[in-house]
């Protein structure tokens, strides 16, 4: 398995690749800029991208998928419910003084419980609620791992005071659909280093 995570654009989210080296298929998680970067390592893996998975549509997460799909094909997987912040963009862009990127609605929704991913290696979305109206996790099961989108943090939650966020909402999501996740459950979070679901769950102040 090829699995690559790497911060990219000006909120250096984390961006996330995973391959199978055995049918050269690959998804990409949250192409947020830097899309360059990350065609150039899938090429240097000898991948074709084949799904696009975007955890929620702030810009600095949903910024290069457009892009990205435009350079391999790959259609975007996004929650209906953040439709709305798609709309937003020029308003997004305006907050970190940047150029509003192109977007577009995503091909298809990624609702709770769809599995996504690659035939060897795929993943449920846990729809979790509260950053954004459309927030989602991927949760790959065997491989004990969990990419958490900007809910869930070392040491922190996602922040809840942009439009649509809810603290309340935030916290139900993380209390019902993650804390009871394996507690040595790899997570990777939307920024900054990884934990695990034990250490959160023992330590997060926020929880």
């Amino acid at each position: 398995m090829v699995l690559e995570t790497f911060p990219v654009g000006l909120l250096q989210c984390n961006c996330t690749i995973l391959g199978d080296e055995t049918t050269g298929e690959a998804m990409v998680i949250d192409p947020g800029d830097n899309i360059p970067q990350i065609v150039a390592r899938l090429e240097k893996h000898r991948l074709k991208l084949n799904q696009i998975v975007v955890t929620h549509a702030h810009i600095d997460h949903v910024g290069g998928a457009l892009k990205l799909k435009q350079r391999t094909g790959a259609p975007i997987l996004l929650n209906q419910n953040d439709l709305p912040l798609l709309d937003m963009m020029e308003m997004q862009a305006g907050w970190l003084g940047t150029a509003t990127p192109e977007v577009a609605p995503p091909d298809a929704s990624a609702e709770d419980h769809l599995i996504v991913g690659l035939e060897k290696y795929p993943a449920q979305v846990l729809h979790t609620p509260g950053h954004t109206p459309g927030s989602i996790c991927l949760h790959f099961v065997p491989q004990k791992l969990l990419i958490a989108g900007d809910t869930l943090f070392a040491g922190s939650i996602g922040r809840t005071d942009l439009p649509g966020g809810n603290t309340r909402t935030i916290l139900r999501s993380i209390h019902d659909r993650l804390l009871p996740l394996p507690d040595e459950t790899r997570v990777i979070p939307g920024h900054g280093p990884a934990t695990t679901i034990g250490e959160e769950r023992e330590s997060n102040p926020f929880l």
